[in-house]
Order: C-alpha cells, then sequence, then structure tokens
C-alpha cells in the first residue's frame, strides 16, 4: 500500500513539472495579472503564435503600469486593426532571439565594461547597463527601463519583467 501511495505521488508530481516545462513566455504573460495589457497587444499585433513558436524568445515584458506611463490615448490607439504594423514593431523590439538568463545578461554587462548592446528581433538595439544594482534597458530613443524580475523561465525561452514599455 505504501509503495502504491509513493508511485502514485510520484506520477502527479512528474505531471505537474511535465506541465510546469510546458508553459511558454506567452503563457507566462497569460498567467499574470500585471501583464494584461501586454497579452491584449500581443493579441492585437497577431503575434500569439510566433511567441508560442520554437524560439529561443528573452522577452523583456512591460507590466500594466508601464503601459500606463503612455501618453493618454497611445495604448488604444495601437490596438486598433490599421496600428497592427506599428504595434508589432513595438513589441518585438521587446523581444531578443536567444535564451538569455540574468546572469548571461550580467555576464555580458560585465564583459562590455558596464553595457551590452541587445539586437531585438525588430532589428533595433537595446542596451543593458547597470545603475544601482539594478539592470536597466536605454532603448533607441534613449528612454530608459528598470528590470524588476528576472528569469520567468518557459519551455521556449524567458521572460524579464520591466517598468517602462521601450521605443525603437
Amino acid at each position: 500500500m505504501m509503495m502504491k501511495m509513493i508511485v502514485t505521488a510520484g506520477l502527479a508530481l512528474a505531471s505537474v513539472l511535465s506541465f510546469a516545462q510546458d508553459v511558454d513566455v506567452v503563457d507566462i504573460a497569460i498567467g499574470s495579472k500585471d501583464h494584461t495589457t501586454l497579452v491584449a497587444a500581443v493579441k492585437a499585433a497577431d503575434l500569439v503564435g510566433t511567441l508560442k513558436g520554437k524560439g529561443p524568445f528573452t522577452v523583456f515584458a512591460p507590466t500594466n503600469a508601464a503601459f500606463d506611463k503612455l501618453p493618454k490615448g497611445t495604448v488604444e490607439g495601437l490596438l486598433k486593426p490599421e496600428s497592427k504594423s506599428a504595434l508589432a514593431g513595438i513589441l518585438t523590439y521587446h523581444v531578443v532571439a536567444g535564451n538569455i538568463d540574468a546572469a548571461a545578461v550580467m555576464a555580458a554587462i560585465k564583459e562590455g565594461k558596464g553595457k551590452a548592446v541587445l539586437t531585438t528581433v525588430n532589428g533595433a538595439k537595446l542596451t543593458a547597463s547597470v545603475k544601482g544594482g539594478k539592470v536597466m534597458l536605454t532603448d533607441s530613443k534613449g528612454g530608459m527601463s528598470t528590470v524588476t524580475a528576472t528569469d520567468l523561465k518557459g519551455s521556449n525561452g524567458v521572460v524579464h519583467v520591466i517598468d517602462t514599455v521601450v521605443m525603437p
């Protein structure tokens, strides 16, 4: 009887671990109450299928509060069908090809003598640096975002949470 319970518990744990490995970068965002605007934007830009793909992807995911910092009406305008291309350009600026965890970002910053230049999926550059012990991203327009959570690992990449939408 005890052996049967151990085997049953082991199978239950294995199924939970198997499910956890099937959670991709999109599912991570969907599961977060702080990323509902990002999820809506990814859907509006028709990027769900791409970001559920094999990857690997490193996603710098802005929170709802990050989107709230944009000028009034910006998000609503970007979510309109006629803005799909512009929205996709902004969202793909938040994605880097590869599985770059926090340790790799820090190593790249150290190797780059204080900064690491990341090429995003849309082709533009993001610069990572450290300020006050926190990783900062500087976008093409000079805007800055702080990485507030790291290494949310999915089956096809990793998500890092940021507090400001970066702009190409």
